[in-house]
């Protein structure tokens, strides 16, 4: 059986491929030799750094075909470590694995990185000693399959030669905390390599890193705040797996609003204790965890990204105010409230107002998502047009649009727009819908006549009219916290709410009854005043406002 390390904080993409790996290692040895020292200290260290490794836990070899589980870990990996010790050429196990991992390096981006426990590089790549010994038994055994044999001393000379690591008299955990460290490095870098790959990440990295240095003497604390959907949290993952190594201590904690409404404060809370003292701890209630966060944080510098945060509570379970952290930390904050981080101390120069993606940015990504076997054609790119129009540079918005669509007709495409115009995919509904869950009832009666009625008017017009039909709406302040939470735009002067977000909001409209627009709080259509007012229906609910005004 395998087992994945369950990294603290990690994230793992492909080298060079477009396929994900599961495992950031997977590691190759004789079992008898090294399963339960040095191999098993070489394991956690490697969790420790939450690098997902693939081990097999099997003790002992059933049969003479390797084991197909082993040969998946493999492939679902991004690199190998081959532990060689003194028996492990007696395996045949071992030298299929061997096998598998030096085709795979071959056939894709797989990295190998040799061990030579107790063993001299020599040996393996001449075979001699205790290899030697046991390519006499393989030659016996497969005196019917000697082209078998010759494979597995070709690709032991192959990676013998591959400049590895020695370890013959020094201290071994000295040796795992060298080599850990060095893999983790590798490996981040090549992480970091890759996030060039998501559009639109570069130019907003290095504004973020703008703001981290120009922070640097403060108390560390950075937010990054937009609306949902506009890539909040790719942009402090990217940052994070470009900064974290860096600090010994780091941790990446997401969807915590999420994870509160679900009530697993506790176990994020154990995850990042986990992060600053690399072993597992028993807290009982979210105080016991915010008062251990606090006595393992004091003093320390760490790399913490706090991710989808939507109450103030939700930041003193996880990081206790501003001067217990150790100079040059960086605590980032993803949110879609402005004023969360205003109230907790964030200053707006340290404060990340994420922009939307560019036409040739959305252009980009959605030929990413769509189009994956190569470039459209003139006619689909005149409709991708219409797509990056409507979806208004909000990444997820062209995500879910691009798998939707992805291989689908011409005229399938023009249906699906027609349709998400007037009612947005459910992926994305669910997301924008969110932001009104923590709107007061004045609150949202304001967004939804912005949204409904009033999109791209003068600020100071919508407050006239909306307050000469309800003195008591406190307009101003309403308005001031839909901006502070993403859901309305000012520029220069003028309101505006995102079409996707607009339909969703005209969708909350119909949703209070959707058989009888008379009883909804608004009338949005033509069709719909023409069918209450010729019914007849003059008994409006009181908030109704009619889109004809």
């Amino acid at each position: 059986m395998a087992r994945d390390a369950d990294g603290v904080g990690c994230s793992s993409s492909s080298l060079g491929s477009t396929k994900r790996r599961k495992y950031d290692v997977f590691l190759s040895f004789r079992g008898e030799d090294t399963r339960k020292n040095f191999t098993d200290h070489l394991y956690a260290a490697l969790k420790r750094k939450g690098l997902r490794t693939f081990r097999d836990e099997e003790e002992l070899e059933r049969g003479e075909s390797i084991n197909p589980s082993l040969l998946q870990g493999i492939e679902e990996s991004r690199s190998a470590i081959i532990v060689f010790s003194l028996n492990y050429a007696s395996s045949t196990w071992c030298l299929d694995e061997l096998q598998k991992i030096l085709q795979l390096k071959e056939e894709t981006s797989l990295e190998v990185f040799p061990i030579f426990y107790g063993v001299d590089p020599s040996d393996v790549r001449k075979q001699k000693g205790s290899f030697a010994e046991a390519f006499r038994k393989h030659e016996e055994r497969f005196a019917h399959d000697k082209m078998k044999v010759e494979k597995w001393r070709d690709d032991l000379e192959k990676v013998a030669a591959i400049c590895g690591w020695e370890l013959n008299d020094g201290y071994e955990a000295e040796f795992i905390e060298s080599f850990v460290g060095e893999m983790e490095s590798k490996l981040l870098d090549k992480s970091a390599s890759s996030l060039g790959r998501l559009i639109g990440i570069e130019p907003k990295l290095d504004k973020l890193e703008s703001i981290v240095e120009s922070e640097s003497k403060g108390d560390g604390f950075i937010g990054i705040w937009g609306t949902g959907g506009a890539g909040k949290t790719t942009l402090a993952r990217a940052f994070y797996e470009r900064k974290r190594r860096n600090f010994k201590n780091h941790c990446f904690l997401p969807n915590i609003r999420e994870a509160c409404e679900k009530d697993r404060l506790i176990s994020l809370q154990r995850k990042l204790l986990f992060s600053l003292d690399k072993r597992s701890m028993e807290v009982t209630d979210s105080y016991e965890g915010m008062e251990l966060i606090k006595s393992k944080l004091t003093n320390r510098k760490i790399l913490l990204v706090l991710d989808d945060v939507n109450h103030i509570e939700q930041l003193e379970n996880f990081t206790p105010r501003q001067g217990w952290f150790s100079k040059g930390s960086i605590i980032v904050i993803t949110t879609r409230d402005k004023h969360l981080l205003s109230s907790y101390g964030v200053s707006d120069s340290a404060i990340y107002d994420i922009e939307f993606l560019t036409d040739s940015e959305s252009r980009e990504l959605l030929i990413q998502n769509d189009f994956k076997e190569g470039q459209p054609d003139e006619n689909f790119l005149k409709l991708a047009t219409n797509v990056i129009e409507y979806a208004g540079g909000l990444p997820l918005a062209i995500k879910v649009l691009g798998s939707f669509l992805c291989k689908r007709k011409i005229e399938e495409w023009e249906y699906a727009l027609a349709k998400f115009k007037n009612y947005p995919p459910e992926d994305i509904s669910k997301i924008l819908e969110v932001s009104l869950h923590g709107l007061d009832d004045q609150e949202k009666t304001i967004f939804l006549d912005i949204a409904c009625f009033f999109n791209g008017m003068d600020e100071d017009h919508i407050i006239h009219i909306l307050e000469t039909f309800d003195k008591d709406l406190h307009t101003k302040i309403g308005i001031r916290v839909l901006i502070e939470k993403s859901l309305v735009i000012n520029y220069e002067g003028r309101l505006w709410v995102h079409e996707i977000l607009q339909n969703v909001a005209k969708r909350v409209v119909y949703q209070e009854s959707p058989g009888d627009a008379s009883k909804r709080s608004r009338i949005l259509s033509l069709d719909d005043a023409n069918h209450v007012l010729g019914g007849n229906k003059v008994t409006f609910q009181s908030s109704c406002v009619c889109a004809l005004l």
